[in-house]
């Protein structure tokens, strides 16, 4: 290419770009605004004003129990869910770093020996063989290419890929408070299932105890036959259901183990006695789930991204300039292979879309149907945080309005208990029916104070979770 038509190209070249410069001028891609969504009354039957919010505390300062505490960091190293996570975000990264490349020009280099053979068209009489003769070309090439964004196509991608990649970190995040949220709550149901297998055991210890009074008092003819079978029976209601009881704890160790990443075995663990509830609650304000909540963070990056995929999309639709160049050595001897064998060439390229079977408003339908899908999901994330949040937050109330109605109720049933009993050992003024009435009773009032108690645990648990607390 001689000097006078490259300068000619050249110029040619740079005019293209600057009509399309002024043509990217009519603004092709979108930035993102965020939709008006539904944020008042996400918790029902609370206007709070106050915008103190426990979901800023450390999970450390949410829990007293040391055994707890450690199963939570151990937990966050060797869960399995939340290393998946993590190699999600790896991945993104990936992704984003080969979206930012994109922008920059390739460099592609290319050593190559060619041999070439040829024959003539004439025959050699004398010998009668055909004449070939062999050449062998040397060439030592560079080459690069790079495409100009014009119309942002190159640069939404990368914002879609660096959405994409906080969508990740948000997820992992979201498996982390969900983790903590589990572990702690599989905890407090172990030492709550501890408890009443301790309260079945205490009680059935007390019956064989009562039957073996209402024999000896059978033989006093001051009870019948009756009412020592209906303790004997009143004994085996308690005893068949420490089995199950010693299930259900056995199984919540295998749970807790899996979490850990462990194999299933015995946790330990302290009492329930020992598990204090956060007491100091606060739920802030509904818009703070925009921050605080992982899974509502990951839905409007995904929302981000999805918008960035339909500029690509539209993007399609208009004209794309594209330069390359190359440049190298080219001899057929290698001895001078440096020696007048220098080549080059630029080139440049401008491709409009005219006609493609369709592709690229299929590509830009499917991209805004996307995007509608998660605008959705993100307003159902905000009003799925709302919604836990106000169950967990009734369900705490509900158990502390329950806390003192239980412990007088158990306290009066331990009294009624201890009268009928008496009555029963000492006059005539009632029967073994009234005994059992009243045990059976104590049993089942005992066992409800420990659910009631283990709501309440949970209840902080789910509410800590709910607003987004676990990972700050």
């Amino acid at each position: 290419m001689n000097k006078i038509r490259y300068r000619g190209y050249k110029k040619g070249v740079f005019a293209a770009a600057a009509v399309l410069t002024l043509f990217s001028a009519c603004k092709v891609s979108q930035t993102y605004e965020r939709p008006d969504l539904i944020k008042d009354g996400l918790y029902r039957n609370q206007q709070g004003t106050d915008s103190l919010n426990m979901a800023t505390r450390t999970w450390q300062s949410m829990f007293n129990d040391p055994v707890l505490k450690g199963f939570i960091q151990e937990g966050l190293q060797n869960n399995l869910d939340l290393k998946n996570a993590i190699e999600n975000i790896v991945q993104a990264e990936a992704i984003l770093r080969q979206r930012r490349l994109a922008l920059l020009p390739t460099l592609d280099a290319n050593a190559s020996v060619t041999e070439t053979k040829t024959s003539e068209a004439s025959l050699n009489f004398r010998n009668g063989v055909n004449i070939r003769t062999m050449t062998t070309t040397h060439r030592l090439q560079l080459s690069t290419s790079w495409e100009a964004d014009i119309w942002g196509k190159l640069s939404s991608a990368k914002r879609a890929a660096l959405n994409s990649y906080l969508q990740s970190d948000a997820a992992r995040r979201a498996v982390q408070t969900q983790l903590i949220a589990d572990l702690a709550n599989t905890y407090y149901m172990l030492v709550a299932l501890d408890r009443q297998l301790e309260i079945t055991e205490l009680t059935l210890k007390k019956r064989i105890e009562s039957v073996e009074t209402l024999r000896e008092l059978k033989e006093g003819a001051v009870v019948t036959g009756a009412a020592v079978v209906q303790a004997e029976a009143n004994r085996y209601a308690a005893e068949v259901t420490i089995p199950d009881l010693k299930l259900n704890i056995r199984q919540t160790e295998n749970a807790l183990s899996v979490l850990l990443g462990r194999a299933p075995g015995t946790i330990k663990r302290n009492k329930l006695s020992d598990q204090q509830p956060f007491s100091n609650i606060s739920i802030g304000l509904p818009a703070q789930l925009l921050q605080n909540r992982p899974d509502v963070q990951a839905a409007e990056y995904a929302l981000r991204a999805s918008l960035e995929d339909v500029n690509v999309a539209r993007s399609f639709f208009y004209p794309a300039l594209t330069l390359t160049a190359s440049g190298g050595f080219s001899n057929l001897s290698l001895q001078d292979f440096f020696k007048n064998s220098l080549f080059y060439n630029v080139v440049g390229g401008l491709t409009q879309p005219i006609f493609a079977q369709g592709a690229n408003k299929a590509r830009l339908t499917r991209a805004q149907s996307i995007q509608a899908q998660s605008l959705n999901n993100f307003q159902f994330a905000l009003l799925n945080a709302g919604q836990e949040v106000s169950n967990a937050l009734y369900a705490y109330q509900a158990a502390g309005e329950k806390e003192l109605s239980r412990i007088r109720q158990i306290e009066a049933l331990q009294k009624s208990v201890s009268f009928t009993e008496e009555l029963l050992r000492y006059s005539s003024a009632t029967n073994y029916t009234d005994v059992l009435t009243s045990e059976q009773a104590l049993l089942q009032a005992e066992l409800s104070g420990v659910s009631d108690r283990l709501q309440k645990l949970q209840a902080v648990v789910d509410l800590y979770r709910a607003l987004g607390g676990g990972w700050q």
